[in-house]
C-alpha cells in the first residue's frame, strides 16, 4: 500500500502556516504535527515567563531548545539548556519550563501521545 494511503500525503510544515495558540504569560505555540499518537509544537517564551508546574499521566515529552536558554525544573532538579540541547520528561514527572534569560526562548516540544488532555497541575 502506498504511504499516502496508509498515513496521508507527506507535506512540508512551516510555523508561518501552522495553527497558532497563545498560552501562559505572553507565550506562543504553533502545532507543527497534530496526530493521535504524536504532537510536535514550536513554542516561544518571552523573558521572565514560566509555566505552571505540572505532570502528565501518560504523555512522554522531549523539549529541544532552538534559541535562548530553557530553565527546566524536573522533580526538584533544575537544568539550564542552551540551543542544541534537549531534555526528556517521563510520564508522572512534575516539571516546569521557565525563561530567565533576556531574550525570547524558542523550543520544540515533542509529546507521545499528545499531552494537552493529559495535563495535571501540581498543587501549590
Amino acid at each position: 500500500m502506498p504511504d499516502d494511503q496508509q498515513h496521508g500525503p507527506t507535506a512540508m510544515v512551516s510555523r508561518n502556516a501552522a495553527e497558532h495558540y497563545a498560552w501562559g504569560e505572553g507565550c506562543d505555540g504553533w502545532y507543527l504535527v497534530q496526530a493521535d499518537e504524536l504532537s510536535v509544537i514550536e513554542e516561544r517564551m518571552p523573558p521572565a515567563s514560566k509555566e505552571t508546574r505540572h505532570y502528565h499521566r501518560v504523555s512522554r515529552q522531549f523539549f529541544y531548545v532552538l534559541a535562548g536558554v530553557l530553565t527546566m525544573e524536573v522533580e526538584n532538579h533544575v537544568y539550564a539548556l542552551q540551543g542544541g540541547e534537549g531534555i526528556e520528561v517521563h510520564p508522572g514527572q512534575k516539571h516546569r519550563a521557565t525563561n530567565v534569560g533576556q531574550s525570547d526562548l524558542r523550543l520544540l516540544v515533542v509529546s507521545h501521545p499528545p499531552s494537552h488532555d493529559d495535563r495535571v497541575n501540581d498543587k501549590p
